[in-house]
């Protein structure tokens, strides 16, 4: 397992943006060759990316390619696989045989150039009515991925929705996402990004509701909101303590013959053992992280 609360967004144009952001506290960096490059600086950006990668840092780094249905997306692949690249974030995915061809060239990329096959993460966006539909086929198409994200952005433009402030509107597809991703027996998904910059407390407010409908982390669009979205899907010391001491009475009440007991006036069974040990282990994931 691997800590996966904050995903931050940098263009992937701006050299003195790119050597800063690998610093700000994120537990992966997405370096863009989609929205925030213009078309004009498409194709020279990839090489940015790539040096941008090559260098010493703290966090895992990642690239966002262009969409599967342009003409930049197959040149983007080829251009940045290399050992230095963790994973490719494939937006506006929306068909698990786009999924696939895209996880045949990277496998034989992969091949190419001395990697392990399925080295290169993959991490889709599920971002318009399309990819809603096909969502729960992507999600168990067998491929590589290891977790979906949504994308709000395209999706409220795709659906003719206001995205509010709230986000109240967003909560059928944030359940879908969660649903599919149990379906496929993928890690809980990552959350779309939060545009309102200066909303600091609305931004607390998405990131724990979305934490407590079963999301694990979230896209970011600003070094400043990396603290807030860290803490939320970070367990508290008092969940991690009590997680600690439930799975520990439980082990003892099993020897012992039984598998219901209470702790502190808490039910325990197994299903409840089983989401305190992932406590424990997201835990151990963000520790090591962090000591990274």
């Amino acid at each position: 397992m691997e800590a996966n609360r904050t995903y931050l967004f940098c263009p992937g144009n701006h050299p003195r943006k790119v050597e800063k952001v690998f610093g700000a506290g994120a537990d992966v960096v997405i370096l863009d060759l989609e929205d925030a490059v213009a078309i004009a600086e498409k194709p020279a950006t990839r090489a940015v990316a790539v040096e941008a990668l090559k260098q010493s840092r703290r966090c895992r780094g990642y690239v966002r390619v262009n969409a599967y249905d342009t003409e930049y997306c197959y040149g983007d692949i080829c251009a940045i696989v290399g050992p230095w690249l963790d994973g490719i974030v494939l937006p506006k995915l929306e068909s698990v045989d786009d999924l696939r061809s895209v996880d045949w060239l990277l496998s034989n990329l992969e091949r190419e150039r001395g990697m392990e096959v399925g080295s290169v993460d993959v991490m889709p966006i599920i971002e318009t009515a399309r990819g809603q539909d096909a969502v729960r086929a992507i999600a168990q198409a067998g491929t590589r991925i290891k977790r979906l994200s949504f994308g709000a952005g395209d999706y409220t433009k795709d659906l003719g929705m206001e995205w509010s402030l709230s986000e109240h509107e967003l909560a059928s597809m944030r359940a879908e996402m969660v649903v599919a991703s149990r379906l496929g027996e993928l890690e809980p998904p990552v959350d779309t990004v939060f545009i309102h910059i200066k909303e600091d407390e609305a931004f607390r407010v998405s990131c724990e509701l979305v934490r407590d409908l079963g999301f694990q982390g979230k896209l970011c669009i600003h070094p400043g909101q990396i603290s807030t979205a860290n803490t939320a899907f970070t367990p508290t010391e008092e969940q991690l303590a009590f997680a600690k001491k439930v799975i520990d009475a439980f082990a003892e009440a099993e020897a012992a013959g039984s598998a219901s007991i209470q702790i502190d006036g808490y039910f325990v069974d197994y299903p409840i053992v089983d989401k305190a040990q992932r406590i424990v282990d997201i835990a151990e994931a963000i520790a090591r992280a962090e000591a990274a």
